[in-house]
């Protein structure tokens, strides 16, 4: 006969406590070989599959808490044999992932993004084009030659088909041109045109003597006093010694008329043009002047780092006069350049710094709640997927020169001084979720058992039942209930006859009336077996009456089982019975043995006939492990766990308890039951608190601060390598401390003092007016002012401290306009009016016409000249963009939803219908992330979901038995089921099909022996 197999459908999705705490489940059932459905006891349970295993569910925040990083992709490298290049040649380009912690960057397993999503590959195909020359299309045909005697040129063109690529070659010209031949034209009768030529700007340079009526130059003091400094003119003026000169003079360009044949012609023929300016106000130009170098500082070398680079030494100069106009700016003011301090065995070697790191905390899941959902706010009896972390810090290793050896010093310093990326500071961990402990049910009761069989004087009995643990508990207090209760009893017995029977033997022929042998065997309590005299007093019976029924007799089956016991104990007013029954299989034949009467086909008993009141030990829970020096030094149990320092003891208290009142005394509960109330137990060695000394104090500012400047404080810290436990010294309340900075320079206040702007001074007169157009003094110029360095004191002071102290020097020369006569002149801009909070509002400024501004005609358009400008005002406009990926679906979202990392009692639904979230970010108009607020209430936005449910098979009932196949004999009969619904989304398949239809009349045939009549 064939053996059924065993078969296992598609694992279901991971659930439960999110980390390392999900399952996932499957079905798993037992197939006939024709494929039919069977009982899983018809399967060798040996081979069964697994139907549930443990998974690591992704909780929602470890989405958001870890990424991959990825780099952008390398350039492509050509692979294989390097030859003649077609299109293209096949390459790799790579690229690298790491794992990172979002919250500070951190790099931490790759493991744990693994978990999360599949490593971003990091290699990929890829083509590197051939180079590809520019491609230019033919020259067009020539240009016209111009008409007359005139010589002119005519040109071609061609244009970019396609651009250099790849490094290709580059186009070349795409432009041609040449002289036409002409005729001679007749004497006096050439052609010309006409076109102005501009040339390059001049020097800037002072007026002439006969000019100094309108040139000058504004003199700058930086040595004398604050005063307005004057303009002077260039006769008879010498500069104080001390003074720097902004000189203002002008400059021009030619412009000329050129005739087609070259030659230069009046500017009149070029009246069709504008004529160019042709002079501009300018500063004479000044270089930068600075002092002499200062000495060399001190070399910064104090220790040896072998054959690396050396230290340096700085030198400074300071700036006697800054550059003016286009001249030399100032140059370098500090210099540095290597330096060997000598005798460089003489040095102590420099020190070395590596990464440590402190023991892992205890597992957090309020970490990850914290950070990802602030909705969740109880953090007790949180469990599941968390994280730890611990303590990174980098500390000094120094190398004790007569020893040549390396000396650690445990004093955290700078992480910036140790090389290479840091140990990952946090890791995902798994916190056990609390369980209650899971019991059996109840076993029957016992036979009346004495509690001590030696003590023939007490007849004091109890009767018991038991249950066992199926499941221990999970957490720090949880506990079993009492696995044993009892009822006390009269006539206990110790002993007891076991009886085995023996077959029926008749007295007379093969059926009818006879005797059967019993075989007895004396057992007391345990169930051992003992000496017959033991039981003596009890009688000992050896043979019991039987009959077998003979084949004319009344035909009887045999007793059904007992039925359950209406009372589950017995009071005054209730007992409990149970009953059983036969019945009459077949009448009897004529001379046979009647059948029984009714009555006699039932029988009736008392059962659970204990009182309702039962007894039972109850126990704390046990003491703390603490030293006791009854506990034998030799006690010897399996221990796995932490360092041990010696064996303790635990207690607890045992009290008898009476189901319906509590506390009564010890005696109505049975001694030989009665649990320990001590033990002995491992003592955890004491961990004092380690921390590492105090750092060094931050150094303190050797630059000078600003006198308004908050006080500048040093500070220093500790970090702690390893928590208290067990009773060790706590760890100290200081890890930071803080203090002033003392004695530290207060930076010197140095000022620039900007004095009046000059008068606009314009080109020269004589320049200006030998220019058709230009006769009117007015238009652009420039303006210059003295500029002073001040002490604190308001005393003059050197330029070079307020380059230094004060910031860039304020301008000295700016560009200033001379109205014309025709111009059109105006009030300064006023302010712009103030902003509504309406979105779509509007400011303005104005402003008015001035002098003889107000009446020309031209000076009133306001399309040319406007006296109202209008802008739009800011708006808070604020947009969503979704953020992260979708949650899992689920399923009953609208209702209360249990905190996560929580484990779920009850029947919760795993399909159907239900809703999904996603994160979304909310930025203001200038890009910048805001709170979510601004844009939803809720930080999320939702949509439905389904889960599919999965299906199984559904096939018809069975339909009639087929009429036998044989009218006599041996024949076979059938009967059949029809598909009714496929099985889908991984429900329980169907048993196999007919293969003579598949479709709609698939039949599951099963046989029958059946006996023709």
């Amino acid at each position: 006969m064939a053996q059924p197999s065993s078969f296992a459908g598609h694992w279901g999705r991971c659930v439960g406590d999110c980390g390392s705490g999900g399952t996932r489940s499957r079905a798993v059932w037992c197939t006939h070989t024709e494929g039919w459905t069977s009982h899983h006891a018809n399967c060798d349970q040996k081979e069964k599959p697994e139907s549930q295993r443990r998974c690591f569910k992704v909780c929602d925040w470890h989405l958001e808490l870890f990424e991959w990083e990825v780099s952008g992709w390398g350039t492509c490298v050509p692979g294989g044999e390097a030859g003649a290049c077609v299109t293209a040649q096949h390459g790799l380009q790579r690229r690298s992932a790491r794992c990172l912690q979002k919250l500070n960057r951190s790099t931490v397993a790759s493991e744990i993004c693994e978990h999360l999503a599949p490593r971003p590959p990091l290699e990929q195909a890829c083509l590197v084009p051939c180079p590809r020359d520019c491609v230019v299309s033919d020259f067009s045909a020539w240009s016209q030659c111009g008409g007359g005697c005139t010589r002119t040129m005519r040109h071609r063109t061609r244009a970019v088909v396609a651009p250099p690529l790849y490094g290709g070659a580059p186009c070349p010209n795409l432009t041609e041109s040449r002289l036409c031949e002409m005729a001679a034209c007749p004497l006096g009768e050439e052609e010309h045109t006409y076109s102005l030529k501009v040339g390059p700007w001049g020097e800037c340079r002072l007026p002439h003597h006969e000019d100094v009526s309108m040139a000058g130059r504004a003199v700058l003091d930086f040595g004398a006093d604050s005063g307005e400094p004057s303009v002077s003119w260039l006769e008879g003026h010498k500069a104080h010694h001390h003074a720097r000169e902004v000189q203002v003079g002008y400059q021009s360009r030619p412009v000329r008329c050129v005739r087609s044949d070259g030659k230069n012609v009046v500017l009149s023929l070029c009246v069709q043009d504008a004529i160019p300016l042709t002079f501009k106000s300018c500063v004479i130009a000044k270089d930068c002047e600075t002092s002499e170098w200062s000495a060399w500082s001190a070399c910064s070398q104090t220790c040896s780092w072998g054959e690396l680079a050396p230290g340096f030494r700085s030198r400074r100069r300071g700036v006697q006069s800054v550059a003016v106009g286009t001249g030399k700016l100032c140059p370098e003011l500090e210099e540095r350049e290597a330096c060997s301090t000598g005798g460089r065995e003489l040095l102590q070697p420099c020190p070395r710094f590596s990464w440590r790191t402190s023991e892992w905390k205890a597992c957090q899941v309020s970490l990850l709640l914290d950070q990802q959902d602030p909705r969740h706010h109880k953090h007790a009896g949180l469990c599941g997927g968390g994280i730890q972390t611990r303590e990174v810090y980098c500390v000094q290793i120094t190398v004790e020169v007569e020893m040549h050896r390396l000396k650690e010093v445990s004093r955290p310093v700078d992480g910036k001084f140790c090389l290479g990326p840091a140990p990952s500071a946090s890791q995902l961990c798994n916190l056990p979720c609390p369980s209650e402990c899971e019991v059996s049910a109840w076993s029957v009761w016992g036979p009346c058992l004495p509690e001590n069989c030696q003590d023939h004087q007490g007849r004091r009995g109890f009767r018991m039942r038991q249950r066992h643990v199926i499941m221990d508990p999970v957490g720090p207090s949880a506990g079993c209930p009492h696995l044993v209760e009892s009822i006390p009893c009269e006539d206990p017995a110790c002993y007891e006859w076991i009886i085995s029977e023996g077959i029926c033997v008749t007295d007379h022929g093969e059926c009818g009336l006879g005797n059967r042998i019993l075989k007895t065997v004396c057992k007391n309590k345990k169930g051992e077996e003992v000496p017959h005299h033991l039981c003596s007093e009890y009688p000992r019976p050896e043979v019991m009456a039987c009959e077998i029924p003979c084949a004319t007799d009344c035909v009887i089956s045999e007793w059904s089982q007992w039925s359950p016991c209406s009372h589950s104990c017995s009071s005054k007013n209730a007992e409990g019975s149970q009953s059983r029954s036969r019945s009459i299989l077949a009448l009897p034949a004529e001379g046979g043995k009647a059948c029984p009467p009714d009555r006699v086909l039932q029988e009736h008993r008392a059962c659970n006939d204990h009182p309702c009141v039962h007894f039972y030990w109850e126990t704390s829970p046990w003491s703390s492990c603490s030293e006791d020096a009854l506990v034998a030094l030799n006690t010897t149990f399996s221990w796995s766990g932490e360092a041990t320092c010696g064996v303790g003891i635990q207690t607890r208290k045992v009290s008898c308890m009476k189901s319906s009142s509590g506390h009564v005394t010890p005696k109505r509960c049975p001694d030989s039951t009665r649990p320990e109330t001590a033990r002995p137990c491992v003592l955890l060695c004491k961990k004092d608190c380690i921390v590492t000394p105090f750092s060094e104090w931050t150094r303190c500012p050797t630059t000078c601060q600003p006198g308004n400047a908050t006080a500048v404080k040093q500070s220093r810290y500790r970090i702690i390598i390893q928590d208290a436990a067990n009773g060790g010294h706590a760890c100290p309340d200081t890890l930071y401390e803080e203090r002033e900075c003392e004695d530290i320079p207060i930076c010197p206040v140095y000022r620039w003092k900007t004095h009046r702007w000059s008068h606009c001074i314009l080109v020269p007169d004589s320049v200006r007016q030998g220019v058709l157009g230009y006769n009117e003094a007015c238009g652009h110029g420039l303006q210059s002012r003295a500029v002073t360095c001040l002490s604190e004191t308001n005393e003059s002071a050197d330029v070079t401290e307020c380059l230094r102290w004060a910031g860039p020097m304020p301008p000295l020369v700016q560009e200033c306009l001379v109205p014309c006569k025709d111009d059109c002149t105006f009030t300064p801009w006023s302010k712009f009016t103030a902003c509504s909070f309406d979105c779509e509002s509007t400011k303005t400024r104005r402003r008015s016409l001035t002098g003889r501004s107000r009446k020309r005609d031209k000076c009133q358009n306001t399309e040319v000249y406007p006296q109202v400008e209008t802008e739009l005002c800011p708006c808070e406009v604020f947009t969503s963009q979704p953020h992260g990926n979708w949650s899992d679906c689920i399923i009953g979202g609208g209702k209360s939803e249990p905190q996560s990392g929580m484990r779920s009692h009850g029947d919760t639904k795993e399909c159907g219908e239900g809703i999904r979230l996603r994160a979304i970010a909310c930025y203001d108009k200038t890009g910048r992330l805001v709170d979510p607020s601004h844009c939803s209430s809720s930080g999320y936005i939702e949509e439905s979901c389904t889960v599919p449910c999965p299906f199984d098979c559904k096939l018809s009932d069975w339909s009639t038995w087929t009429p036998c196949s044989s009218s006599c004999g041996t024949g076979v009969k059938v009967r059949s089921k029809w598909l009714k619904e496929k099985p889908y989304n991984g429900g329980r398949p169907c048993p196999k099909l007919d293969l003579k239809n598949q479709v709609s009349g698939v039949k599951y045939m099963y046989l029958s022996m059946c006996v023709c009549a």
